[in-house]
């Protein structure tokens, strides 16, 4: 990067989280380090729901997702505005009005200690393995930038997020959330504004789209109903919409925004605002990744994303014949997009259906090409499963944006993924202190004990990430793996907090029980079918509740206490 790169980028990173710590400054108890004392604004709480999301694996995966499969995956979002409005009527209120500081205590409230303890325990297994593959993804982009050891650079990030959420608890990561956010939807604009100017003299920006869609780049719908399909519209509204209320009624990470809110009416604003705009932030970030595909069209690409796995190959018997085939493949491929996008400006009908096969098949052999390169590098290594998807949007930042805009982006990444796995960490250390530690440990200390338990937790969560991220390099797209990580766990949160609102007479062995056989549900599923994992989230909630039912309808037991409206009196 040139000076002005790095003087854009370290003005970024330190202006975004020292804002934080000022506006969350004042605070010394327990409930303004985990809640925020309850003042956040609803888009306080908005944008900081939206930032935990956008996380740096948001922006590193999502626009390679598309640049190597096109724009279906935003169908994942399409059951969000659904589950957000579910969540506003039924989980809002009935949190809020328990006076909670986590959903699971809750729990308790409606079934018994060991319910609580093991939703409590669940959500720190997903989660705690979810924060170390944000971890990871900033260390991607160190690797591409300085060519540094990803391990280094996990463990360098890990600790300074653990520094920066130990210190100002729950109200600086989400007035960091707000500013990040607002930098986030200027950057993002600034990249598609970047990528079109980059085209060509001739290509234009209705080209580029002409382009992309011709090849499958914009698939963004696709209504055919087929259980092993990851994408199509009925996996993203019900499996989808199953995963979002999941994650946004269940999971402490979410639940703790909104639980910041002033009132009731503030907190559901906050999810039904998230709601309306998370859809088109991801069909918009998905398009600048489909946009930087059309570029490379006119700009050879290397065969492999990743620096060290280009090196690595280049050192091996073959490379020069794969290199060879690559770059006629290339050549062949702007060939046919010049001659498509001739086509098209001719309105020659015979010409463009003969210049899109021939776009379409030029398009095939690239693949091909650069499969070829990818066996070599997996023979170099003695493993299969490479994959480089996260590294593809970095790289074409690194080579090609203006100078100073790549001293922006990058740090726009390294802040959203401090702010998301700050918030993450957060969670871990309120829900271990208040569910496990107080709860079951030390229930009758003081408030500053607790506050020093939280900020130790923080940090011990912190470390655990930093392992866990080592691991995250063999998972492929980080934005695929958070997302399966996430649906094998959040049905059983899902299911037995339906159980807590909705059927008054499960009671706590029910309750437990049912949880237990959900998850043996959705490992059987991931373990002996080819469905789809956003399906887990449908079929793993409904077992649950399917279990509760029959559970409680066999070995009733006595209540000491009254639900009403899914509140416990």
């Amino acid at each position: 990067m040139t000076t002005l790169d790095w003087i854009v980028l370290i003005l970024t990173m330190t202006a975004i989280p020292a804002f934080g710590l000022w506006r969350g400054r004042g605070g010394s108890t327990t409930s303004h380090y985990l809640l925020g004392g309850k003042t956040l604004p609803w888009y306080a709480m908005g944008l900081s729901i939206m930032a935990t999301q956008a996380s740096a694996v948001t922006f590193i995966a999502t626009t390679g997702q598309s640049y190597v499969d096109g724009m279906r995956f935003v169908q994942f979002y399409f059951g969000l505005p659904v589950a957000m409005v579910i969540l506003a009527a039924t989980a809002v209120p009935i949190f809020q009005k328990a006076g909670v500081y986590t959903a699971y205590e809750y729990l308790e409230r409606r079934f018994d200690v060991k319910t609580r303890a093991l939703a409590s325990i669940v959500f720190l297994i997903q989660r705690g393995a979810a924060v170390g593959l944000s971890f990871y993804a900033p260390a991607i982009v160190m690797s591409v930038i300085f060519g540094w050891n990803d391990r280094v650079t996990t463990l360098i990030i890990g600790i300074v997020c653990v520094l920066y959420t130990t210190k100002g608890g729950v109200p600086a990561v989400a007035w960091t959330d707000v500013l990040q956010m607002l930098i986030i939807f200027a950057g993002l604009i600034l990249a598609l504004f970047t990528v079109v100017s980059l085209m060509p003299k001739g290509v234009g920006f209705a080209d580029a789209v002409y382009l992309a869609g011709a090849v499958g780049k914009l698939n963004a719908v696709d209504t055919s109903l087929d259980w092993n399909n990851r994408y199509n519209l009925w996996s993203g509204l019900l499996g989808g919409a199953f995963l979002a209320l999941g994650y946004f009624g269940c999971d402490q990470s979410q639940v703790q925004r909104y639980l910041t809110g002033k009132s009731v009416a503030q907190s559901r604003l906050s999810l039904i605002f998230n709601g309306m705009a998370k859809v088109p932030m991801q069909f918009f970030i998905l398009f600048v990744g489909a946009m930087v595909f059309v570029f490379y069209l006119f700009a050879q690409p290397p065969i492999l994303f990743q620096k060290t796995a280009m090196e690595a190959i280049r050192t091996q018997q073959g490379y020069g014949t794969v290199q060879s085939r690559f770059d006629a493949a290339w050549q062949k491929r702007q060939d046919a997009a010049h001659a498509l996008s001739a086509a098209r400006a001719r309105n020659d009908e015979s010409a463009l259906a003969a210049s899109v096969a021939g776009y379409r098949a030029a398009q095939k052999e690239m693949d091909a090409a650069r499969g070829a390169g990818i066996k070599l590098f997996e023979k170099a290594q003695g493993k299969p499963g490479y994959n480089d998807t996260n590294y593809i949007f970095l790289s074409f930042v690194t080579r090609y944006f203006p100078v100073g805009v790549v001293g922006l982006v990058i740090a726009v990444i390294l802040n959203a993924a401090m702010t998301s796995s700050s918030g993450e960490l957060s969670s871990l250390a309120t829900v271990s202190v208040i569910d496990i530690y107080r709860r079951l440990m030390r229930p009758e200390q003081t408030d500053r004990h607790y506050l020093l338990i939280s900020r130790i937790c923080t940090a011990l969560w912190g470390a655990w990430a930093v392992v866990f991220a080592q691991y995250a390099r063999n998972l492929g797209s980080l934005v695929e793996a958070v997302n399966q990580v996430g649906s094998f766990f959040y049905p059983v949160l899902l299911g037995v907090f339906a159980l807590a609102f909705f059927f008054p007479k499960v009671r706590g062995n029910a309750a437990f029980w049912a949880m237990l056989a959900g998850e043996g549900v959705v490992i059987a599923c991931a373990v002996f079918t080819h469905v789809a994992f956003l399906w887990y989230n449908v079929i793993g909630s409904v077992a649950v509740v399917l279990f509760g039912v029959l559970i409680a309808a066999a070995f009733p037991e006595p209540s000491g206490h009254t639900l009403r409206n899914g509140i416990v009196d």
